[in-house]
């Protein structure tokens, strides 16, 4: 599904499997990077989506995690391989990734379990600005969901895109969740003035209106 020019999403429960989060493609020339990867049951469909979408050109050099859950980085390592790409996450969250904890990142939930997950890069910072090809990509440290959790934000076409996964929560002690500083990264995220907002299950939506209306239901 394409959102703006070399802007797609090509995964989700609608487009590969059933328990997959939503899955972004972004591309930057030469390269392009992946916002999340489902839960791995749609491998092959979303490799099929990828190629879609990209020319031969050009090379999936990037795998960005916004947070531990199982639905967004189930299929990670399957799509490592299949690419070549490296895989950033949030150091807070590294450690539940590389354990293969299945509480923390809920694949207990989906009857799962999680291989231990080498991380590739990890964010350390606040913010943190990654090139792929010729753009940006820029990471904010989100906690609250869990303790981990990152938006991404890049700008094209005169265009701030927003990757905010699972702004919705939900938040759950397993989860390692904190109220507090849920509230707290939903006012910077508003702050951020998206055009764009790329959500993990809700969709796309566009405008600042629509965008504030969405977040600001979760405040309130």
């Amino acid at each position: 599904m394409k959102i703006i020019e070399n802007l797609w999403q090509v995964g989700g429960a609608e487009l590969t499997a059933p328990g997959d989060a939503a899955v972004y493609l972004v591309r930057f020339d030469d390269e392009a990077a992946l916002i999340d990867a489902g839960c791995g049951a749609g491998h092959d469909q979303l490799v099929r989506n990828i190629s879609r979408c990209l020319p031969v050109t050009a090379k999936l050099t990037h795998l960005f995690l916004t947070h531990c859950h199982y639905d967004h980085t189930g299929g990670a390592e399957a799509i490592r391989q299949h690419f070549g790409c490296k895989i950033a996450a949030h150091e807070l969250d590294v450690a539940f990734l590389e354990q293969g904890d299945n509480s923390v990142t809920a694949a207990s939930w989906y009857g799962a379990e999680l291989m231990p997950l080498k991380v590739d890069h990890k964010i350390r910072a606040d913010t943190e600005t990654i090139i792929v090809g010729s753009g940006k990509v820029q990471s904010h440290h989100c906690p609250g969901h869990s303790p981990g959790s990152i938006v991404y934000v890049i700008e094209m076409n005169l265009t701030k895109v927003l990757f905010g996964q699972d702004i919705h929560g939900p938040l759950h002690p397993s989860l390692l969740s904190n109220r507090k500083d849920y509230l707290e990264s939903l006012k910077f995220i508003l702050g951020l003035e998206a055009d764009i907002l790329c959500e993990g299950h809700f969709g796309v939506f566009r405008g600042r209106q629509e965008i504030d209306s969405f977040i600001r239901s979760y405040l309130d």
